[in-house]
């Protein structure tokens, strides 16, 4: 799924309880992470919840497998993936993630801890990618 996809669904979407249920409905399709996969150099720091993440790249383009153990936090990996994966250094350098975050509304309707584990989150694709330059 793309962000604009995800901005139009939300967009039509009426109220901030049907965003918040259709988050959790884009983290449920997640791709499944195996539990041996979960360890502490996978996990996440910064986040209240539970947060793992694998990345790599794939002819050039980063790919990104994540979970975690609160069903927002899963939503918002799906933003996450949706902004990142499949894109080179160079177009993720050009993401303005805070945008995309207060386009899409989550800047007002998310917790101020689960905005800090988003952009933990963020940062950690941050690091991987400027490794590869």
């Amino acid at each position: 799924m793309t962000i604009n996809a995800i901005a139009e669904d939300f967009a039509a979407l009426d109220d901030w309880e049907d965003r918040y249920k259709y988050l959790i409905d884009l983290g449920n399709s997640l791709p499944p992470m195996d539990d041996s996969l979960k360890t502490e150099a996978s996990k996440v720091k910064g986040c209240m919840s539970q947060v793992w993440m694998l990345l790599s790249w794939d002819g050039g383009k980063l790919t990104l497998l994540a979970d975690s153990d609160a069903q927002i936090v899963r939503g918002l990996i799906a933003v996450l993936r949706a902004l990142f994966v499949g894109k080179t250094v160079a177009e993720i350098e050009n993401i303005d993630v805070e945008k995309t975050f207060r386009d899409l509304g989550l800047e007002g309707h998310i917790s101020p801890n689960r905005r800090n584990g988003f952009f933990s989150m963020v940062e950690v694709v941050r690091a991987f990618t400027s490794r590869r330059t």
